[in-house]
């Protein structure tokens, strides 16, 4: 598991991605609310990760890009993100980045594609591998 959410007043439990430390992952433009909460803060003091709200809505730059799949592709503001279902909500992660962003959003919140708008300027900072979908 990613992340846990540890009482009121406590970071949420994130890790950070394996490429984490990429130069654009370390000055990713992470947005100030998403679903009109406010972030909150993480166990990690990368600037590669970034929460918010309780469930956390949690954000992480810096996953290897994505191969081609037979998985859902959505495009959302000019961004192609694949969409998955968890047991407790959805995970999108923008396709055709590298490195990529991974974002999970609980089932509170509904379909991550209606959260990733706000994703748009932090996808768009990614260099891109060319990858689009079809």
């Amino acid at each position: 598991m990613l992340y846990v959410l540890s009482g009121c007043s406590r970071a949420v439990d994130v890790s950070p991605a394996p490429f984490a430390d990429s130069p654009a992952c370390r000055s990713v433009p992470w947005p100030g609310k998403v679903s009109g909460v406010p972030r909150v803060d993480t166990s990690s003091s990368s600037p590669s990760v970034a929460a918010w709200g309780d469930p956390a809505i949690i954000a992480r730059c810096g996953l290897a890009p994505l191969a081609p799949t037979t998985l859902s592709c959505v495009t959302v503001d000019g961004v192609d993100w694949v969409v998955r279902s968890l047991s407790d909500g959805s995970a999108a992660t923008t396709y055709g980045t590298d490195p990529a962003i991974e974002v999970l959003v609980p089932q509170r919140y509904g379909p991550a594609p209606l959260q990733l708008p706000v994703f748009t300027v932090a996808a768009r900072a990614l260099p891109s591998n060319g990858r689009q979908c079809t």
